[in-house]
């Protein structure tokens, strides 16, 4: 289903947009385009980056398809490395100098025949005559002594060929580019059914690297790849153990490099999983999928997803066709893992059933904030939160990808998740920041996933039953609330008590009393007495007394323990309390 989908995606886009290469070809950036005349003479070196120092980008043409490059010698057709173009090796100082230049030679003629053993006669076209003209003289000085060349020599930049008259490669010419696409038409015995299509097709025995997964390999990894002799099956080896036909292999991987490509507005990073999106036909959505969940614009802190999503929620408010709540949109999460490409996660659903079950999922974590703080929080700053030392590279690795499957299912969100920002409240009670003042443990983003999975969890398993909110709920008699409250006025009466001090009772006791209440508390309220009776406002002593009292009423003891669920329970009354403290009030 997933192959079928990123093919049917090539075909939607191969219609419709001109960036995208015809079977046979890809988009490949080239850097250097050596320019011949007619007669097969060299001419200059012509460089197509724009761009200053390490920021600069080439330009991207339409060559034919690349090899699968192996240990073995390999060439591309018209395109490729200096040592298969000129037989000069890039320079490595830890390897044999006369084995590089060698083997070099070896690519330089592979690349010729190539040439030679496609275009059967050359003489057919101008400029694939003059290349070979060009490359049979073995001749090349005039061409090494261009000031370019030292810098293509070092880096083994991609080169290619243009005739002086022309403004397009020689492997973009009309008669070439014909020539190469009758050739990949071609039929013979070998045929068999395609997986994907159905169809009588030639099997392709290696498929495509996929390029732009985060941590894969930077010269691509695969989905399909049979690399081992364990995998040979009735005798069928590597990519023929699963037919899939060249057009649909050549369909399913460009459209997946076109989504992972640098820059593509259809991708997102959700922790260790590469994410790309995608809708049958085209649809709105995949211009502001990556909003939801991606940061929002230093200028745009208080992006609000309701505006973004408001569009997509009903027919009723007068969509336009193209608009169809009921188009399949696709999400597929890629990991690497070794060699291959890991398929972290994949949904495929409406896009109605998309934007309802991300509205609902916002509408679990809002919960009350700074006015400074952003109105809604992405994917990435909940997944922070639960990270060691707040560093995105410390992310648990499938927590990205079982979240966003929660997200887009529905469903209760990973218990792992919940534990884990558990834990890191506990364990960063003590963080101070660079002026020694203590940093809140229990911060926004932890509050509002907690507060989240809580929901959540309630609304799919226990219905009837009331949860926490999105602000201070006086009347939630759950003992974790009331204790997370309690905990937070009596912290607020020990810094009233003593103004400016750098460390509170959370700092010591967060961890035993939100897991051992009655370890703690009895020592926690005798020193209670003592600060609220060091506060000079006799009126603010009464009120806190007053608070303490309200929220003590239900509570007869502190139980020895509190479970998993009431420790979050705890959290979120202790953040709903804290905030409520300098929440401006309504005098009304």
């Amino acid at each position: 289903m997933i192959l079928q989908a990123l093919a049917q995606y090539y075909d939607r886009i191969a219609t419709s947009e001109s960036n995208v290469a015809l079977e046979g070809f890809q988009k490949q950036e080239i850097p250097f385009l050596v320019v011949v005349d007619n007669e097969g003479q060299f001419v200059d070196i012509q460089d197509t980056r724009i761009g200053e120092g390490k920021k600069k980008t080439s330009r991207q043409f339409t060559v034919p398809k690349a090899v699968k490059k192996t240990s073995g010698v390999a060439a591309n057709l018209l395109w490729d490395a200096p040592a298969y173009v000129f037989g000069k090796p890039k320079s490595d100082v830890k390897k044999d100098s006369q084995k590089q230049l060698l083997r070099a030679q070896e690519q330089h003629q592979a690349f010729i025949n190539r040439i030679t053993e496609t275009f059967s006669p050359i003489n057919f076209d101008t400029g694939i005559k003059a290349i070979v003209s060009f490359l049979q003289q073995k001749d090349f000085s005039s061409l090494f002594s261009h000031p370019f060349w030292k810098e293509i020599e070092e880096s083994g930049a991609l080169v290619s060929f243009q005739l002086a008259d022309d403004t397009c490669l020689v492997c973009e010419r009309p008669a070439v580019v014909k020539a190469l696409s009758k050739a990949e038409k071609v039929a013979d015995d070998t045929d068999s059914v395609c997986l994907i299509t159905g169809k009588a097709d030639k099997p392709v025995r290696l498929h495509t690297a996929i390029k732009g997964v985060w941590g894969a390999q930077t010269s691509g990894a695969n989905i399909v790849s049979f690399n081992l002799n364990a995998f040979t099956s009735y005798g069928k080896e590597q990519g023929y153990n699963a037919p899939i036909g060249q057009k649909a292999e050549f369909a399913y991987t460009t459209a997946l490099n076109i989504l992972l490509k640098k820059g593509s507005h259809q991708r997102i990073q959700v922790g260790d999983a590469s994410t790309v999106f995608w809708a049958e036909k085209k649809h709105d959505l995949e211009d502001v999928f990556a909003d939801l969940f991606g940061e929002p614009a230093k200028e745009d802190q208080t992006q609000d997803y309701k505006s973004l999503i408001a569009t997509f929620r009903a027919p009723q408010i007068g969509s336009k066709p193209e608009l169809d709540p009921q188009t399949r949109f696709y999400v597929l999460g890629l990991a690497p893992n070794a060699a291959r490409i890991a398929i972290r996660f994949w949904y495929e659903g409406t896009v109605r059933q998309v934007v309802e079950n991300i509205a609902q999922h916002f509408e679990d974590c809002s919960i009350i904030h700074g006015p400074s703080q952003p109105a809604t929080l992405s994917l990435f700053r909940l997944l922070v939160s639960t990270a060691v030392q707040g560093d995105s590279k410390n992310i648990q690795p499938n927590l990205g990808g079982e979240m966003i499957r929660s997200i887009l299912n529905g469903t209760p969100y990973p218990k792992s998740i919940f534990a884990t920002v558990i834990n890191r409240v506990k364990a960063e009670q003590s963080k101070k920041d660079q002026n020694g003042k203590s940093i809140p443990n229990v911060s926004y983003p932890r509050a509002a996933l907690i507060k989240a999975v809580l929901a959540r969890e309630n609304r799919y398993y226990h219905p009837n039953q009331k949860e926490v909110g999105m602000s201070l709920d006086t009347n939630n008699n759950n003992i974790g609330y009331r204790l997370g409250r309690l905990f937070a006025v009596l912290e607020k009466a020990q810094e009233e008590a003593n103004p400016g001090i750098n460390a509170t009772i959370r700092d010591r006791f967060y961890g035993s009393a939100s897991s051992t209440p009655v370890a703690v508390f009895s020592l926690l309220m005798k020193l209670k007495n003592h600060h609220i009776s060091k506060l000079e406002n006799r009126g603010r002593a009464v009120n806190l007394e007053r608070l303490i009292g309200e929220i003590m009423s239900d509570i007869n003891d502190f139980p020895p323990h509190l479970s998993l669920a009431d420790q979050g329970r705890f959290a979120v009354g202790y953040y709903h309390q804290r905030q409520d403290f300098f929440t401006k009030k309504d005098n009304q």
